[in-house]
């Protein structure tokens, strides 16, 4: 038996054969009133002939009134907390016999807590240095440099070239084309054919190269493609930085002078430290969590944790402006691999939710009401338009369980034994 097989009730139940005559007998009623029957005026019909007639009919709306009814009543008498919908099967239908089928459904997984108060967990040390500073400086310094055009020479490592170009693939996919775009010689992140064949070009040349791209390629239109490419040098530019004084810091920033703005950037650069810390943190005491706890799950939760998974990346494709009907994945492939990581959240939830229970940790409407407010701010929607919203779709439930679990979380954080190390070695 599979560890999710013990999370599965299977139960033989029977309705007793004086309850289906007796339901039988009332459908069929209700369907001589309105039954069309020819020869006879509606209504009229004899209700034995309705019967043979509307066999089929009938015996379909007393087993719908039946038989999520004896689920229910069993379910509530052996103390079951169904958390999938019943599929019922090994139906047994027989004039005048009881109606025998068995329910099949997932109920919650037993299990005991483990001393989940003092969790230990390792996190790196992420201070914040002058060089981080300096860097961030450095990147707003590259951001606001002008282009500067060159003459009567040759392209060199570092200029920037003005290109038009045209790329073909080998095989199926999209061409590649643009009138103007700046092309990085010499730079890391620019393909090598490209740095090859555009140094020590002149304005006016006209280059062919191929391009292979690799399969891991960031952009998924050229990830793994072989492109044949034309390219017309148009001109050359160089880039000119801008210097660091309270002037850059005015232009870039309202900061009034760059010692100010260097505490600007150091006050951005914690904040982020702060999100991912917290981030990093939430991470590993789910995964603590998950390593103390040993129980089976329910495969219904599990299949629709592969779902909300593989829900995340055709978001985050399409928010990257990828069609992901376009993108060759194997997409049965890829939501079975999110199997075990599916069963991970799963296990995650139902101690969490468990923790909450036994530790009284529960949401206000004060923080509900913030969330609402903090959603409305970045939204343009009305908190209360929100709420309206999210009580209509049914999904105000989701977001309370949501903000309970982010709350036990932070509990847990809380009580946790925290010990910082340095980064490479934190596990």
């Amino acid at each position: 038996m599979s560890d999710a097989a013990t999370c599965r009730k299977e139960l033989e139940l029977e309705i007793p054969a004086e309850e289906v005559s007796k339901s039988t007998e009332k459908v069929a009623k209700e369907f001589a009133k309105v039954a069309r029957v020819p020869g006879f005026r509606p209504g009229k019909a004899p209700i034995s002939l309705i019967k043979r007639r509307f066999a089929e009919e009938i015996k379909s709306e007393v087993l719908q009134n039946l038989v999520p009814e004896t689920v229910e009543k069993a379910v509530s008498e052996q103390k079951l907390s169904p958390i999938s919908q019943p599929q019922v099967d090994k139906l047994e239908f027989n004039e005048g016999q009881p109606v025998k089928f068995r329910a099949i459904f997932d109920v919650l997984p037993e299990f005991t807590l483990a001393n989940y108060k003092h969790l230990e967990i390792e996190m790196p040390e992420m201070t914040i240095t002058d060089e981080d500073v300096n860097k961030a400086l450095a990147e707003m310094q590259q951001r606001a440099a002008a282009f500067a055009p060159v003459e009567g020479r040759a392209v060199q490592d570092d200029d920037f070239v003005q290109v038009k170009l045209h790329g073909t693939p080998e095989g199926p996919g999209e061409p590649v084309q643009a009138e103007s775009v700046l092309c990085h010689v010499g730079a890391e992140e620019t393909m090598e054919p490209f740095n090859e064949n555009l140094r020590g070009a002149s304005v006016g040349d006209h280059k062919k190269f191929d391009v292979n791209y690799p399969a891991d390629y960031p952009d998924a239109k050229l990830a793994g493609k072989l492109f044949h490419y034309e390219v017309d040098v148009l001109g050359i530019k160089t880039k000119k930085l801008p210097d660091l004084n309270d002037e850059f810091a005015k232009d870039v920033s309202d900061a009034t002078s760059l010692e100010e703005l260097k505490t600007k950037i150091r006050e951005g650069l914690e904040h982020e430290r702060d999100h991912r810390q917290k981030a990093l943190q939430r991470e590993k005491i789910i995964g603590e969590l998950v390593k103390l706890h040993d129980f089976p799950v329910p495969q219904s939760l599990v299949e629709h944790q592969m779902d909300v998974r593989l829900e995340r990346v055709v978001r985050s494709l399409a928010q990257q402006g990828v069609d992901p009907r376009a993108v060759n994945v194997d997409w049965v492939s890829l939501r079975h691999r999110q199997e075990d990581r599916a069963k991970d959240d799963v296990k995650a939830e139902l101690v969490i939710d468990r923790i909450a229970t036994e530790e009284k940790i529960d949401v206000t409407d004060e923080e509900l009401n913030h969330e609402l407010e903090h959603m409305a701010g970045h939204s343009g929607e009305s908190a209360e338009a929100i709420h309206a919203r999210l009580t209509k779709q049914g999904a105000l439930d989701r977001m309370k369980a949501k903000l309970r679990s982010d709350k036990t979380i932070d509990w847990l954080a809380q009580n946790a034994n925290v010990k910082t190390v340095a980064a490479a070695s934190a596990k």
